[in-house]
C-alpha cells in the first residue's frame, strides 16, 4: 500500500464516519439545550439549557467552517 492510498483511506474513513458522528453529537447537544431551556422549572436549569444550545450552535458553526476549509484544501491537493 502506498502512502497516498493510506492517506486516501484515512481521509475517506474520517469523512464518511467521524465527521457525521461529530455533527450528530453537536446537533444532539443543541436539541438537549433547547429541551432543557423550554421545559426547565427554575432559572438555573433554563440558563444551563441556554448554554447547552449555545455550545451546540458554536460546535456546528465551527465544524461546518472546518469541513469547508478541509474540503477546499483537499480539492486543491487532488487537482495537482
Amino acid at each position: 500500500m502506498t502512502f497516498k492510498a493510506a492517506v486516501e483511506k484515512l481521509v475517506g474513513f474520517v469523512d464518511d464516519s467521524v465527521i457525521p458522528l461529530l455533527f450528530a453529537l453537536a446537533f444532539l447537544f443543541f436539541l438537549i439545550g433547547i429541551a432543557r431551556f423550554f421545559f426547565a422549572q427554575d432559572a438555573e436549569n433554563r440558563e444551563k439549557g441556554k448554554q447547552f444550545a449555545l455550545w451546540g450552535v458554536i460546535g456546528l458553526v465551527v465544524m461546518f467552517s472546518l469541513w469547508g476549509i478541509v474540503n477546499l484544501f483537499l480539492s486543491v491537493l487532488t487537482s495537482l
